[in-house]
């Protein structure tokens, strides 16, 4: 075991309350190097054509604000001559050409891995990648007809550029003249038959002694770790391993490299670069050198314009999707929807498939892209204490928090969260929380552990704050659909399920809560009061049913509070993780139930095994599987099968048809399903052959 010595870690950091002058700390500048037409043009309803704006911002943080202090080695970063820590970030937005016809809302997509999520996510757009310009990358348009701004901004400081992704570029930790050296590990899982592997390192190592490493291998998540022969691997410079595979492993074998490293970036100035950058959009005229703010302007006029600032926007909301839902729930826990001025930065949030974990972020020698799965990279930080948004004390660790805990207790901030005074003068009157909608799909369940978000690690319920909503989109692949590429390596086909459809309806339903007050649906999250939790093992407690050829593991990403001070993590107590239980037919009892999932063809499920010589039998990384019903009665009685067949469910297309109508119409009037949504479902039926 090595002990990692001088580094801090965000999850058990004590913040104390410092007392300073007021220093200007924000955005000091942008450069815009694009502002053109996009969309070839296209007029979007009332809203009109669309336009781009990309470039770059440059921001000081004060290191001895308190809001800032919680950054991991933030008194380690260069200062320049004012005491102020600098970065860069790129930036990208798309705005109504006129923004009085806009909406008056910034829709902030963090970006995953520099890349653009939510044209994808809501306009299904499948085109344009990084770079939408043509109008066929506006997918159906739906984030413009509503009149929405939609903002990117860096906040990842390893993401490396090119390919349009957005960068941020923050300084290096030193110690006096040099740079922090520790102890920093590495992970690497394949899936390929390839034998020798040259690796990049994710930070360079600070000594090229092989014997200052710990190289070891293992098949399964859960096997002893077995040292790498000292013949199978050697540094090619200090960025840069090579190693061949030892014998008796396969294609998704885990090798582990725990090394001396250097070079850590203060990667926490994320979180504090979102925070100003948004700020910066909402209620500045132009910058410190007199560059306009690019969304100056006359608004709409809608009656809720509670924002005296000179921009055009009242209103900004923020969506980030896995790894960027784990930002924004790491975002709000660490304090930054508080700006250096008291003022709320995001007035509503929206962590997409995030289930209840955090980021590897704000720590020394973060890796930001990871995320804990049940096989890969399943000992990465961000994925302690506290889960669910209510502050609670967690009986396995015995510690008091929760994720809105800093925001409820706001340094400042007043009535509308706009006016607050700089630098703690004056009371507090309100809290900087935003309003919050977590939409999780089904394997957030088995990889995220989505039912600590509403449990609190020992099996009993935690009730959600009053702006809050959880929803589950039942049966539903990490990202919906079937087009992830680590699905490769599955052994059972992905579940094909849609994600964007019933989250259209929630952006919908959220700015109605926002601006008008109108509470959304209910949260649809499964519960142990209702009894749609349950523990996996044994298979009738969950009550999935036997299916022939299905193998049923009911293997999760069971997690145990860890000690990251050692490397390789020490684990300690285990908490209790719930799964959402399926009826007669495997399909799940709770959530927002589409009608592909209520008047179903097949099994849809969170879970999905790894194939045979790809670590089986450990779970796929972010896969459901699906799992056809038999066509005819003939056919499930030769198989066995115990779920009713096609014909005998749906003997007519009429009332197949009329059923999947039914369905659609509910959720529509439930405010889960745009109509325009709930057209195109209703034609898919009618189009079938089922009852034919």
């Amino acid at each position: 075991m090595t002990r990692v010595s001088g580094i801090a870690f965000a999850s058990s950091l004590v913040v104390p309350l410092l007392t300073a002058a007021p220093v200007s700390a924000r955005v000091k500048s942008i450069q815009i190097t694009r502002n053109e037409a996009v969309f070839g043009g296209t007029s979007f309803g009332s809203v009109g054509p669309y336009q781009k704006i990309a470039g770059v911002a440059h921001g000081e943080v004060d290191p001895a604000d308190p809001l800032n202090a919680i950054i991991v080695n933030i008194d380690k970063a260069p200062r320049n001559a004012a005491g102020l820590v600098e970065y860069t970030v790129d930036f990208y937005i798309l705005k109504p050409a006129d923004l009085s016809r806009g909406n008056g809302r910034i829709f902030y997509d963090v970006n995953n891995r520099g890349n653009k999520v939510a044209l994808g996510a809501f306009n299904d757009a499948t085109t344009g990648g990084n770079d939408p310009t043509a109008a066929a990358d506006a997918g159906n348009g739906f984030l413009m007809k509503l009149g929405y701004t939609i903002v990117w901004s860096g906040w990842q400081g390893d993401v490396a550029p090119g390919g349009g992704r957005i960068t941020g570029t923050f300084p290096i930790a030193m110690n006096g003249t040099v740079p922090v050296v520790g102890m920093n590990r590495d992970e690497f899982i394949f899936d390929s038959p390839a034998t020798s592997f040259t690796v990049a390192l994710s930070y360079p190592a600070a000594t090229l002694d092989p014997s200052q490493v710990r190289f070891t291998v293992r098949e399964l998540e859960r096997d002893p770790r077995m040292p790498m022969p000292a013949s199978n691997w050697n540094y090619l410079d200090a960025s840069t391993i090579h190693f061949t595979r030892p014998d008796g492993f396969d294609n998704g074998a885990i090798y582990e490299f725990i090394y001396q490293a250097t070079g850590a970036k203060v990667m926490g100035l994320g979180f504090a670069a979102a925070r100003d950058f948004v700020s910066f959009l909402r209620h500045r005229v132009a910058d410190d050198v007199g560059t306009p703010n690019p969304l100056t302007g006359a608004r709409r006029g809608d009656g809720d314009e509670d924002d005296d600032g000179p921009s055009a926007i009242s209103r900004a909301y923020a969506f980030g999707s896995s790894q960027s839902g784990r930002f924004l729930r790491d975002f709000l826990w660490q304090g930054f929807n508080e700006d250096e001025d008291g003022r709320t930065v995001f007035d509503a949030i929206i962590p997409h498939i995030a289930g209840s974990r955090k980021t590897f972020t704000n720590f020394q020698f973060s890796q930001p892209g990871w995320w804990s799965k049940q096989h890969e990279n399943h000992l990465q930080p961000g994925d302690q204490f506290p889960f669910t948004y209510a502050t609670i004390t967690d009986p396995v660790s015995g510690r008091t928090d929760g994720l809105l805990a800093r925001c409820e207790s706001a340094r400042h901030g007043d009535d509308d969260g706009q006016h607050g005074h700089p630098h703690g003068r004056g009371p507090s009157r309100r809290t900087t929380c935003p309003k919050v909608m977590q939409i999780d799909g089904s394997t957030e369940f088995w990889q995220a552990r989505a039912s600590l978000v509403v449990t609190d690690g020992a099996g009993h319920d935690v009730g959600l704050p009053a702006n809050v909503r959880a929803y589950l989109i039942t049966g539903t692949n990490h990202g919906g659909g079937t087009a992830a590429p680590f699905y490769a390596f599955c052994a059972n086909t992905p579940s094909s399920v849609l994600l964007n459809p019933p989250q259209r309806a929630l952006l919908v339903d959220l700015d109605e809560w926002v601006t008008h007050g109108v509470p959304p649906p209910a949260s649809r999250y499964p519960s142990v009061r209702d009894g749609t939790l349950a523990r996996t093992l044994p298979q009738s407690a969950l009550g999935f049913p036997s299916i022939p050829g299905v193998t049923y593991s009911g293997l999760f990403n069971y997690l145990f509070v860890t000690d990251y001070s050692e490397q390789p993590p020490t684990t300690g107590a285990e908490y209790l993780v719930l799964q959402p239980k399926v009826d007669k037919d495997g399909n799940e009892l709770s959530g927002i139930r589409q009608p592909v999932v209520s008047v179903p063809v097949a099994t849809y499920t969170g879970w999905n095994l790894r194939r045979a010589g790809d670590a089986a039998p450990d779970l796929c990384t972010g896969s459901g599987s699906m799992f056809p019903f038999p066509a005819t009665r003939a056919d499930r009685l030769a198989s066995g099968d115990s779920r009713l067949s096609i014909d005998e469910r749906h003997p007519t297309h009429a009332g197949y048809v009329a059923a999947v109508t039914s369905a659609a119409a509910e959720l529509v009037r439930d405010r889960l399903l745009l109509p325009e949504d709930a057209q195109p479902i209703i034609a898919a039926a009618q189009a079938s052959s089922i009852g034919h």
